[in-house]
């Protein structure tokens, strides 16, 4: 009898480790005096980035002048990153306000979805918009043709679908862990490679398919965009008139800016998650791509951009 008894709690214990309701985020700090800061800090970086973007979304729709592909793509940029920034800060901010720092397991794998999503459009957007400055410096005489409006939705349409394939594939590798280590995700959202982390099986289909996905995501477009400056810098660099010079530059400038940042500050959080065994430093690193870049991009294509100030 007490041999059954103890397989019956040893089962229960096992179904309740296998079958969690719940995880919970660390946040940045546990500091309750630092909660009211966190909080207005994060709500006006917040409240920045919608309507920064909401504005420039507004200006290329309204005027006449900004229906261009490289605006087309900059209104598409601009809403993904406010889809971007709303997955975790808002879940952030109401956090601090109830004291709680639970999140169920569907929603954590929605917000991991939703969050890899809008990165990797991000990510794909960006390419795109290298390509369409290499167009444009490179083919000046075919521009209109090559980037036509059927194409430009097109890439539009591409980088969604590969980008809700990136989301959900993870989310399928989430769903087949069974067993985990702890139930504390180190940071204030459900970053995926802190997710999978937390499984104490490391199987061979999930390394497959994050190295496959890792390299199609990031390498394939980080080539693509470099590939596309060396051929657009090549081209500037032949001109002979300075003022073409200066204009070709002036063209890319913001993309450049922009791109360095995003993925200077992604890689600086993989790099220090890699160095570093703080798991607070590796959230307060990552507050710089989630946060950060968004907020500062309207300000770089605006005060960098004649045509938008």
């Amino acid at each position: 009898m007490d041999d059954m008894l103890l397989t019956v709690m040893a089962y229960n214990r096992l179904k309740n480790k296998t079958h969690i309701s719940e995880f919970y985020l660390l946040g940045l700090s546990d500091d309750p005096e630092l909660q009211p800061t966190l909080f207005w800090l994060f709500l006006s970086m917040y409240l920045i980035t919608v309507l920064g973007n909401l504005l420039i979304i507004l200006a290329v729709t309204t005027d006449l002048h900004l229906h261009t592909p490289m605006y087309f793509f900059l209104s598409i940029l601009c809403w993904s990153d406010i889809c971007f920034t709303s997955t975790t800060v808002p879940k952030m901010l109401a956090d601090i306000q109830t004291h709680s720092r639970a999140i169920s397991f569907a929603g954590c794998l929605t917000q991991m979805s939703v969050f890899l999503i809008f990165g990797c459009m991000d990510v794909m957007l960006l390419t795109a918009m290298a390509y369409d400055h290499f167009v444009a410096i490179c083919h000046p005489l075919n521009y209109p043709l090559i980037m036509n409006p059927h194409l430009c939705v097109s890439l539009v349409l591409l980088s969604l679908f590969a980008s809700f394939l990136e989301g959900e594939v993870h989310v399928w590798m989430a769903l087949q862990m069974t067993d985990f280590k702890e139930l504390e995700i180190p940071t204030f959202f459900c970053d995926t490679s802190q997710v999978l982390s937390l499984s104490c099986k490391v199987t061979l289909t999930n390394d497959f398919f994050k190295y496959i996905f890792g390299t199609i995501y990031n390498f394939l477009p980080i080539l693509g965009i470099l590939f596309s400056y060396y051929k657009i810098i090549s081209s500037v660099l032949s001109m002979s008139s300075s003022s073409g010079k200066s204009k070709a530059f002036s063209t890319c400038g913001s993309h450049l800016y922009v791109v360095c940042l995003f993925f200077g500050t992604s890689l600086g959080v993989y790099f220090e998650s890699a160095v570093s065994h703080s798991p607070r430093c590796s959230a307060v690193s990552s507050v710089m791509y989630t946060v950060v870049t968004p907020v500062l991009n309207p300000f770089i294509y605006s005060q960098r951009n004649r045509d938008l100030k």
